[in-house]
């Protein structure tokens, strides 16, 4: 294995333990100073689903572009259908089929649908009335030129993509989806079956970014610093052996590669979380069990992915107010991720401690509620606030 470089600050936490673990805000500071967001690209509309909008954008022109028919019907002038009645047809000087949709023909300022108007030979009566406009969409209805139409920021909807075609837009600047790799590094023990990746893989695209690649890399320091090193990645997620196990050789690898600005979170699970540097790309080592590695993606990887695709950093699920049922027990100097049910009288109970592995008991949470460094834990019956899972 090659040493890291001379000066680095890189300790090797392997059978000698974590000196001290860093508040959860230190790993936020550093992703928001380390991450950042790609330049925008300029992309035809169609391919700009899901995509950021790289800054406002505005009408090019007014949509409907001139007075059409929001009916099918018969295009008339108004006043000609003045006192129709179903008892008293009228005869129409001017009727002309459209469909909705169709501009409106000169001299009509109306469109009486069929319902209300009958053929009789080559002619066709009015048997109701309509006003000046009933039936018609005016030109500009849905937007002006110049108008806003979507702020900067938007992840663009299929509706959205249907509007800026309508208002004059062939391509539009976007943000790309990072490109985010992500790394077993050694990969399950015990020949466990593979969770980790295909976790990760959904929570990347939930939060914007897109998946670069999936590798199992072996648990030796020089081929995972190459996968870290090597170019294509907006940022990179490595999962597994970041602890002080003799095979934890994650650190060592980030090190050799660039550098590792903080290893060990004072948070539970999670904890042995690190973040770090590989030429210019933020890589965040996530521990290799389950439920750690989804605690250490949500409470930090996904700020770092989210801020890449031009989102808020913060947290993005739904929130619930609840309150206790039963103690959720903490430790002082450490964050805990409680997963907790939620019941109908909106009182919130955890189904595992912080410290107990697995996904199982997450599959059974509605959601987690975290726990503060400062505090020994919550009382039953007090107010907390839930974060949804879903």
């Amino acid at each position: 294995m090659t040493a890291p470089p001379t000066g680095s600050s890189f300790y090797d936490v392997r059978g000698r333990g974590f000196p001290r673990r860093a508040p959860l805000a230190d790993g936020w500071d550093w992703i928001d100073r380390r991450v950042a967001v790609p330049a925008a690209r300029v992309r035809p509309v169609a391919e700009c689903g899901g995509l950021r909008l790289a800054g406002a954008v505005a009408a090019l022109a007014d949509w409907p572009a001139a007075d059409r028919a929001a009916v099918d019907g018969h295009a008339v002038a108004a006043a000609d259908t003045l006192g129709a009645g179903s008892y008293n047809p009228v005869p129409l000087t001017v009727a002309v089929a459209v469909s909705a949709g169709d501009p409106l023909p000169a001299g009509c300022d109306a469109v009486i649908p069929y319902e209300a108007a009958q053929a009789v030979g080559p002619f066709i009566e009015a048997i109701d009335t309509v006003a000046p406009g009933s039936g018609v969409e005016r030109r500009g209805a849905w937007t002006a030129a110049g108008n806003a139409l979507l702020p900067a920021g938007r992840r663009l909807r299929p509706g959205d993509l249907g509007l800026l075609a309508a208002a004059g837009h062939d391509t539009l600047s976007v943000l790309p989806a990072p490109r985010v790799r992500i790394l077993m590094a050694g990969g399950p023990k015990a020949n466990a079956p593979e969770q980790v990746a295909t976790m990760l893989a959904a929570l990347v695209g939930r939060d914007g970014g897109g998946v670069e690649a999936v590798e199992t890399v072996p648990a030796d320091p020089d081929a995972l610093a190459e996968a870290f090193a090597r170019p294509g990645a907006d940022l990179i997620l490595s999962a597994g052996r970041t602890g002080t196990g003799p095979d934890d050789v994650a650190a060592s690898a980030l090190a050799q590669a660039g550098s590792i600005d903080l290893h060990g979170i004072a948070m539970r699970p999670g904890g042995s979380a690190g973040l770090g540097i590989a030429g210019a790309v933020p890589v965040l080592l996530l521990p290799g069990e389950p439920m750690a590695a989804l605690a250490a993606y949500e409470l930090l990887a996904g700020r770092a992915v989210r801020r890449a695709a031009g989102l808020p950093a913060d947290l993005p699920h739904a929130t619930v107010r609840a309150v206790t049922a039963r103690k959720l027990v903490s430790e002082i100097g450490c964050l805990d991720l409680h997963r907790v049910r939620l019941d109908g009288d909106g009182r919130v109970e955890p189904v595992a401690s912080p410290g107990w592995p697995g996904l199982a008991a997450a599959a059974r949470a509605d959601g987690f509620v975290l726990i503060g460094a400062d505090s020994e834990g919550v009382p039953d019956g007090v107010p907390v606030t839930m974060y949804r899972f879903d």
